[in-house]
């Protein structure tokens, strides 16, 4: 059975099963969180939601499959143009976005019906033009010029997200400055960026808080609103937060079991946005911090292949996507046991939204690419030492 794993399914193994656990725990806890969904918009269909979810798993785990399956140095290629494409698709989302929750976020694809959040697209684009440029240019990343060009690029995708997605932009915003750590971009350099980014994170933070909610543009009032809450507002405001409370509280270690949750009948958004505080609850501590450690072995293991990769593109990309995709997961669970301001952050791999996981099985299906290309290399090398040791040996 080993052996036919390997046979088909190459990279790292640890992080396909991980991707299988998250997915399966995912579809479970889908299925359990939108039966009050099903009996509003399905007519009391609960097995509607676990077939869409599960329809849009199989799609994931077959492009997930092919992706992994490419030589990962071809998407040096596709970065060049699908970052100009997405940030297109960003400014486009802007003045023509689908209204939803009042937050222009998607883009409905003409002729197929199917809406998808550009901000998922031009996370993976900026990660791969991040990894390409700073492998392309390792002899010029001493000088101000190709660093202030590749700043414009991040700036400029994190900006147009900022709007509408105020966390991802967050979350992308310090996926860059990891890889441009990692990229051995000057100190100096990253110094100026990070004080640069430090004060204007500051003088909007005390500009929102203080600014009346009739000069604030946007969902900049729902942040405000967040901030407050979190900072110690009226918690009878914070409704999220104080369910999520309670299904933490209700899973107690060992949880209610499967399907056992109460809160999922009152907590908003529970198949999405709260997805982790109903697996709390149906699961208990053990259950979350399982959870927890699949997405730190898949950055540990991502780590290993920043260590194996000789190839600075393939170490960029792999730590660049498993960094933003964990980070996203820590962020999701740290909001759902109120250690952070509610985010609207999804579970990757778990939460329900389908393009969402498409962009994600894209993600995981490059990581394990780059994986599978490292040990092929690997095993290229241990086979020329043999031969070489072989004819050394005497026969």
């Amino acid at each position: 059975m080993g052996n036919l794993f390997q046979q088909y399914f190459k990279g790292d193994r640890f992080v396909w099963l991980a991707v299988i656990v998250l997915s399966l725990t995912g579809l479970m806890a889908v299925y359990s969180s939108t039966g009050t969904l099903a009996f509003a918009k399905q007519g009391g269909k609960t097995e509607y939601y676990l077939f869409k979810h599960g329809g849009f798993l199989v799609v994931g785990f077959v492009l997930m499959y092919f992706f992994h399956r490419i030589d990962f140095r071809y998407f040096s290629r596709v970065a060049q143009w699908l970052i100009w494409l997405a940030i297109i698709l960003l400014i486009v989302t802007i003045f023509a976005g689908n209204d939803i929750n009042e937050a222009k976020r998607t883009l409905t694809i003409p002729g197929l019906g199917i809406s998808f959040q550009t901000s998922d697209l031009a996370r993976l684009a900026l990660v791969m033009y991040i990894a390409r440029y700073l492998s392309k240019n390792q002899e010029k990343l001493d000088e101000w010029k190709p660093f202030f060009w590749l700043v414009g690029v991040i700036a400029a995708t994190c900006f147009l997200i900022m709007p509408e997605n105020l966390s991802t932009s967050l979350v992308l915003f310090t996926t860059s400055l990891v890889l441009l750590f990692i990229g051995n971009v000057r100190l100096k350099h990253l110094l100026v960026l990070v004080s640069s980014f430090l004060v204007l994170l500051s003088i909007g933070a005390i500009f929102l808080l203080n600014a009346p909610d009739s000069m604030l543009p946007g969902r900049a009032k729902t942040w405000k609103t967040r901030l407050e809450n979190f900072a110690g507002g009226d918690e009878k405001d914070a409704y999220q937060t104080v369910q999520a409370k309670i299904a933490v509280a209700n899973g107690g270690i060992t949880g209610k079991g499967p399907g056992g949750s109460i809160q999922k009948n009152t907590l908003p958004h529970p198949y999405s946005d709260f997805i982790y505080a109903i697996i709390l609850e149906e699961y208990g501590l053990l259950g979350g911090a399982i959870i927890a450690s699949l997405y730190l072995l898949i950055f540990i293991r991502s780590i290993r292949m920043v260590v194996r990769s000789p190839r600075a593109f393939g170490a960029l990309l792999a730590v660049g996507l498993s960094f933003t995709l964990v980070f996203q997961s820590l962020i999701h669970m740290a909001v759902a046991v109120a250690l952070l301001p509610v985010t609207g952050l999804t579970l990757p791999l778990v939460s329900m939204g389908g393009t969402s996981l498409i962009f994600t099985s894209f993600a995981f299906g490059i990581i394990l690419s780059v994986s599978r290309t490292t040990e092929g290399d690997d095993e290229t090398e241990e086979s020329s030492d043999s031969q070489q040791t072989n004819t050394v040996l005497p026969s």
